[in-house]
């Protein structure tokens, strides 16, 4: 069947098999589905009172950023078992998706919401390398002389 010969590879280079007369291979790929997280947190609606979350809308009103306007998911098992390709299927950016990963895995391990949801960090209003004028003046480079 096979035959392996390592008299024609030079010795300059590192020594690997070289196989002569293999007959050609069929590869198939077989689909592994990830296992998915099993423990589901339970709503915290009677543990917080007024600040209650019961719902997927709740929890995604509660972290802010307007997630609950970007998916919608109706059962709180089916929420908890989303995962992050089937984010980006319903068409979430990839932010949104790893924000509310982050903040789903922070409510799994019992943080408190005050303690990990927070806005997004606000766009930069000076673009380049600096601003033109500093401290008044006008701040030319060497080139432009």
């Amino acid at each position: 069947m096979f035959r392996i010969s390592l008299s024609k590879v030079p010795l300059s280079r590192p020594v690997r098999p070289f196989i002569q007369n293999a007959q050609r291979r069929t590869v198939t790929t077989v689909r592994c589905d990830v296992p998915r997280r099993a423990d589901i947190p339970s709503p915290r609606g009677l543990i917080l009172g007024p600040g209650k979350i019961s719902t997927p809308q709740d929890f995604l009103k509660a972290i802010g950023r307007s997630s609950e306007t970007k998916i919608s998911i109706d059962s709180w098992d089916a929420f908890w078992r989303t995962s992050g390709w089937d984010m980006k299927n319903a068409g979430l950016s990839i932010q949104d998706r790893r924000y509310i990963l982050w903040c789903m895995e922070k409510f799994r391990q019992n943080k408190p919401i005050e303690g990990f949801a927070h806005e997004e960090r606000p766009k930069k209003k000076i673009r380049g390398r600096g601003p033109a004028v500093q401290f008044g003046k006008r701040i030319r480079s060497q080139r432009d002389r």
